[in-house]
């Protein structure tokens, strides 16, 4: 546990300031985590996490009376932030709304003393917001305790292999929260209807080929203990939990990258990794065994729905 801290603390971050107030305030009261525990852990995770964060607008979950307390999810950029911290202003049914970019650890470190426990970010780029980089398979287990993560791990490597069949990477990700993502890197060619019909035809094609156990039924009630494949997030201005984001549960678990070879560890959580012990991963970075670069759909769309096709006919 960091020792108390009544005073308010400066850290210095690429020739700026940042003033923390109440570092000594928890924000896990069960946990005995900080403010300032925060603060330095996004510190040193800075090196992964902004190349994660550069460019994307983000929903910040704060937590200003800890995890305990209700949340604040919030879009827009409070007129307090200071100016150098970036912004980007896109369009909305109705309106407009003005998102924090985080290319930076100095605006790393500001947000978490504005209590920004966790950014979820787009999987688009404000540059080209209708154009993502990432497609992400959300996969959460269908039922609680380890038989329940069984499935994800199961799912995660059909996954995985129908990618591979279709000339795509699948990089892993714990959530830190009750399952995995299974996120494909992309060039920005195709818009956010071609990559979400790209994938809901994927996950149809898992589902189709494991009735049993799979499922993208979105209703609950008819589910039937299936897991469900999760393609929702794959939508304008939707966002998705940044890698190396602390989440807001108890224990300050960590989203994770993970390599193929971990889904085969008996000790595989989605919550395994916390803010306490997540430094010993920095070391290595598991998604460097892959090859990370964007990759175009037009071909893997062609194999898919040959694929589909010849498996329907079977």
């Amino acid at each position: 546990m960091s020792e108390k801290r009544t005073d308010a603390r400066n850290v210095r971050s690429g020739g700026r300031t940042v003033r923390i107030s109440r570092p000594e305030k928890e924000l896990f009261p069960g946990d005995g985590i900080t403010k300032w525990d925060l603060v330095e852990y996004y510190r040193s995770v800075s090196r992964r996490i902004i190349p994660q964060l550069r460019g994307r607008p983000l929903m910040m979950e704060r937590h200003p009376d800890g995890i305990g307390g209700k949340p604040l999810m919030q879009k827009n950029a409070p007129g307090y932030f200071p100016d150098w911290v970036r912004r980007a202003v896109l369009p909305k049914e109705g309106g407009e709304v003005v998102h924090v970019l985080c290319d930076d650890t100095a605006t790393l470190l500001y947000l978490a003393d504005q209590a920004c426990v966790t950014p979820h970010r787009w999987l688009s780029r404000a540059d080209r917001p209708d154009h993502p980089d990432r497609l992400v398979f959300d996969l959460d287990p269908p039922s609680s305790g380890e038989s329940g993560f069984e499935e994800v791990r199961w799912t995660a490597r059909r996954c995985r292999g129908l990618l591979g069949e279709l000339g795509l990477p699948g990089l892993l990700m714990t959530t830190g929260s009750r399952g995995l993502h299974v996120i494909v890197p992309l060039d920005r060619r195709a818009d956010f209807d071609t990559v979400r019909s790209f994938a809901r035809d994927a996950a149809d094609l898992l589902a189709a080929r494991h009735p049993d156990r799979l499922t993208t039924e979105p209703r609950k009630a008819n589910r039937r203990g299936r897991l469900y494949l999760d393609i929702q997030r794959n939508a304008y201005a939707q966002t998705a939990v940044t890698p190396y984001a602390v989440r807001a549960r108890p224990g300050a678990p960590v989203a994770t990258p993970i390599d193929g070879r971990e889904l085969d560890d008996p000790e595989l959580r989605s919550d395994r990794w916390t803010l306490r012990t997540l430094r010993e991963r920095l070391a290595d970075d598991p998604w460097a065994r892959t090859d990370t670069r964007g990759r175009s759909l037009r071909a893997p769309r062609e194999r898919l729905k040959r694929l589909a096709e010849g498996e329907g006919e079977g």
